[in-house]
C-alpha cells in the first residue's frame, strides 16, 4: 500500500483490512489526529479524533474523505468484504416471499449475482412464480455456518421473465455449485425436462452485513 495512501493508526488498520471496493476498518478514536489521503497526492489531515469506524476506498480513484462506515440498509455494503465473498460462495440464498394468503414462505435457491442483480432460475409452474407474479417484494439472506457467521442480507423486488431453454445465469450458478463438467451436464439434463424457465432478478433496495466481530445485529449493537 502506498505511503502516501493513509499514514499513521489508519495506515495500520488497512493494512489489516483486504483491499478491494469500499471497506470497513477499526481505529483508534481517543485523542489522535491522523492524515488520511483517498486515492490523491495531498494531504487531508483530520481535524478531530478519528472516529472508530471507517470506511475507505482503493487508490487510483479521485482522492474522497474517509467517512463513518456505511450503515445497514445502504447498498454500498454490496462492495464489503463479507458480502462479495458470500455473493461468490457456494452457499445457497433464502429466498423469503409472500404466498397469495399472505403467509410468509421462504426457500432455499442457488444464485447468480452479476454486478447489479441478484438472478434466480426456476421452472414456470413452481409455485413461487404466482406468489411473485401478485407481490414481488422479496427479502434474501445468504449466511455461512461457521462462528462468527458472515450474513448477507436484501430486500428487494424481483422481476419475472420467462425465457426459451435455460437463464444463462442459472447455467453459470450450476457451473458455480457443481463445478463446470457436472454443471453443464446438469444444464443439458434440465434442457431436456423443462423447455421453458422463469428468470427471477432481483433488485436490491435495502442491503445488510453481519459479521458478529465488528457489524453486529441491531439488537446488540446498542
Amino acid at each position: 500500500m502506498p505511503r502516501n495512501y493513509l499514514t499513521g493508526a489508519a495506515e495500520r488498520a488497512a493494512l489489516l483490512a483486504c483491499c478491494c471496493g469500499w471497506l470497513e476498518c477499526d481505529v483508534p478514536s481517543a485523542g489522535t489526529t491522523d492524515v488520511l489521503v483517498l486515492g490523491g497526492g495531498g494531504r487531508t489531515i483530520h481535524p478531530k479524533p478519528i472516529p472508530r469506524k471507517m470506511r475507505f476506498a482503493p487508490s487510483g480513484g479521485d482522492r474522497k474523505e474517509v467517512v463513518m462506515a456505511v450503515k445497514q440498509g445502504d447498498l454500498a455494503l454490496l462492495e464489503h468484504p463479507v458480502a462479495r465473498e458470500l455473493l461468490a460462495s457456494k452457499i445457497p440464498a433464502r429466498l423469503a416471499y409472500v404466498w397469495t394468503d399472505g403467509t410468509p414462505r421462504v426457500t432455499p435457491i442457488w444464485f447468480h449475482w452479476d454486478g447489479r442483480e441478484l438472478v434466480l432460475g426456476t421452472p414456470p409452474n413452481a409455485p413461487k412464480v404466482k406468489a411473485l407474479a401478485g407481490n414481488p417484494k422479496v427479502a434474501v439472506t445468504i449466511d455461512d455456518n461457521h462462528f462468527p457467521h458472515k450474513v448477507l442480507l436484501i430486500r428487494g423486488t424481483a422481476c419475472l421473465q420467462t425465457v426459451e431453454g435455460v437463464a444463462p445465469e442459472y447455467a453459470q450458478a450450476a457451473e458455480r455449485y457443481f463445478g463446470p463438467e457436472q454443471g453443464r451436464a446438469w444444464v443439458e439434463q434440465l434442457r431436456g425436462m423443462s423447455p421453458k424457465m422463469v428468470r427471477i432478478a432481483i433488485t436490491p433496495e435495502w442491503v445488510g452485513v453481519l459479521d458478529f466481530e465488528t457489524r453486529l445485529p441491531s439488537a446488540l449493537a446498542g
